[in-house]
């Protein structure tokens, strides 16, 4: 005999454990609206200075209507009355540079940090802390006294090592916490292969270290490329000036033009989009925790 229930399933009419499964996909699917929704809102809000330069350096004066003007003026302005381009190779020099030699000594660094645990390298650890915890103010003025004293004062050079200095501690606890990622058990199947210690650490640990490096190398740049107090007190003639310091001559006593501001905002900001937008794709998470069993 044929119940109800069974005419009901028979009919394709929803059951009770059906239901509870509808409205659970329907509050999975809002509440993935809801953080679509609040992540948008991040992003917008997040977004909103850059949108706001991009847009200010394209508008001029007001008209005699008192509307504005759309266009690339202002952009003109600062290429053919400001040496923008010699502010950009300056920084582009000081930042390379300072890229270049804050991630090598870090690298290097960062593997005895990694592998070995005495006395010498906890004290170094140690000292790292100490020195990186210090505001820089109270580096600057002292800095600038020894500097003068050798002729280093007013030289990209000099801003160079400072830079180099202040993100080295930082760099090296990046390269050895991500070495500490690494199992030794690579290095010793290397040197049971015959590799040297320094073959084992450049073909093992350094060719496995790409994300390390990469992420010390994005941090020593914007250190460098963002700077303004060190590069403000050491360099004096504008032919050594930076972009920050370029930017700044913008800003006058009483009054500052914004169109020409966003313009040289806009390009300070053109190589770091750069440099992320090219060394994204080679981040990756993993890679070397099943290399061993």
């Amino acid at each position: 005999m044929t119940t109800p229930v069974h005419s009901a399933l028979r009919a394709g009419a929803a059951t009770p454990a059906d239901d509870r499964i509808t409205r659970k996909q329907r509050r999975e699917s809002a509440a993935g609206w809801a953080k679509t929704a609040v992540m948008s809102v991040i992003t917008l809000v997040a977004l909103a200075p850059i949108i706001m330069i991009l847009v200010l350096s394209v508008r001029s004066g007001q008209t005699a209507a008192g509307t504005y003007s759309w266009n690339f003026s202002n952009y003109v302005e600062i290429f053919s009355k400001t040496p923008v381009l010699d502010y950009l190779y300056n920084s582009l020099a000081v930042t390379l540079g300072t890229t270049v030699f804050a991630v090598v000594i870090g690298a290097l660094a960062g593997y005895p940090m990694s592998r070995l645990r005495n006395r010498f390298i906890g004290g170094y650890t140690l000292s790292l802390f100490v020195v990186q915890s210090l505001p820089v103010i109270v580096f600057v003025i002292p800095l600038f006294v020894v500097f003068a004293k050798i002729g280093m004062a007013d030289t990209l050079s000099g801003v160079a090592v400072i830079f180099i200095a202040g993100s080295m501690a930082v760099t090296c606890w990046m390269m050895a916490a991500y070495y500490d990622s690494i199992p030794v058990e690579l290095e010793e199947a290397a040197w049971v292969d015959g590799a040297s210690l320094w073959g084992g650490f450049v073909r093992v640990v350094l060719r496995n270290s790409y994300p390390g490096i990469l992420s010390a190398a994005i941090f020593s740049f914007l250190v460098a490329w963002n700077d303004y107090l060190v590069a403000t007190v050491f360099l004096r003639s504008q032919s050594n000036f930076t972009l920050p310091i370029g930017l700044q001559t913008y800003f006058q006593q009483n009054a500052t033009d914004w169109g020409p501001v966003m313009a040289m905002s806009v390009v300070m900001l053109l190589p770091p989009v750069m440099v992320f937008a090219v060394l994204n794709r080679f981040f990756s998470i993993g890679g070397i925790g099943g290399a061993i069993k």
